[in-house]
């Protein structure tokens, strides 16, 4: 079922004047490029509710006042964001129709699958990245660590009853590399989401999960799990008194669970200019970056170019990961 969100304001043509008075002209190509004079389609592979979700309207309320036209949020949630993909690589190349594409989407699932769903670097055209998701390493409350450095030398000790949860990909490969560099492998579980993860490792069913920054921090500070590492390169305000895996000395991880916004294949090059520069300049936005920071995401945008070699370098280090520990996922 399809769930849409109409962010309204007024349909004018974007002429090259008004453009140029937004500060969104188009690098190196001597003219602006025109959107046509319709609504903006955001196909979301999540349902409503959901972090994803919130962030695509939250970015999607704000592209709609730069770009003074309406903004829809397509929900297609399903098949590991498969369902979404599919919809933006089929339609019209005319900058209409925008995919907020993740990791699981647009490196998992071509990686992951015998049968690969579709070419993620022929089949879409990059257009900005959105940012990333705040990731903590969060354990049970009945684990007697309290540090990184604490739980892998307890992990090691107890292999053999160390259960792991996991709500997608990349927090299961991020389990992976981190226990690997211990020598461990755990029996780790598939959850559909971090919310009933979460309560197993409440409950002292699984003892360590890679979860999102949307329910970690209030269950951290009521003491019912422990964090013990981000992910992100710097520390999260969501949770400042938890240290990155670099500062740790753990650098082995290399899994950074993102998001950017992807066009159908044949975006002209303008357009994706044209978009990227609208979506740079809402993503830069405080009042933005304030909500993003609210649902564990840090937002930033790039240049389609810049946006396109940090996607290629995101898929190889997956691509090199997998071959490295022969990973193959249900």
């Amino acid at each position: 079922m399809q769930d849409t969100l109409q962010v309204a304001w007024p349909r004018r043509r974007l002429l090259a004047a008004g453009l140029a008075g937004a500060g969104l002209a188009v690098a190196g190509s001597g003219a602006q490029a025109q959107l046509p004079d319709r609504p903006i389609r955001l196909v979301v592979g999540f349902a409503p509710g959901g972090a994803a979700d919130v962030i695509a309207r939250s970015i999607g309320h704000a592209l709609g006042k730069v770009l003074e036209r309406q903004v829809v949020i397509d929900n297609r949630p399903g098949a590991d964001g498969i369902i979404a993909a599919n919809a933006v690589r089929t339609a019209p190349a005319d900058g209409t129709t925008l995919l907020l594409g993740t990791n699981t989407a647009m490196v998992a699932a071509p990686t992951l699958r015998p049968v690969p769903p579709f070419d993620p670097f022929k089949d879409f055209s990059p257009i900005s990245s959105a940012g990333q998701f705040t990731m903590f390493l969060v354990t049970s409350t009945q684990v007697p660590a309290r540090t990184a450095p604490e739980f892998l030398a307890w992990a090691k000790a107890n292999a053999a009853s160390l259960n792991t949860a996991s709500s997608n990909s990349a927090s299961e490969l991020a389990l992976l590399q981190l226990l690997a560099g211990a020598g461990v492998r755990a029996t780790n579980a598939r959850f559909k989401g971090d919310t009933p993860a979460l309560i197993d490792v409440m409950a002292g069913r699984i003892q360590a999960i890679f979860t999102t920054g949307t329910s970690a921090p209030a269950l951290v500070r009521d003491g019912k799990v422990r964090a013990l590492l981000t992910l992100q390169p710097e520390r999260s305000p969501l949770l400042p008194e938890v240290p990155t895996a670099v500062e740790l000395g753990i650098r082995d991880l290399s899994i950074l669970p993102w998001a950017g916004f992807f066009g159908p294949p044949g975006l002209p090059p303008a357009l994706a200019q044209e978009l990227s520069a609208s979506l740079q300049k809402v993503l830069a936005d405080p009042a933005v970056k304030a909500l993003m920071v609210q649902q564990g995401f840090e937002g930033y945008g790039m240049s389609p170019e810049k946006f396109a070699a940090f996607f290629k370098a995101r898929y190889d280090g997956w691509v090199e990961t997998i071959r490295k520990y022969d990973v193959k996922f249900d």
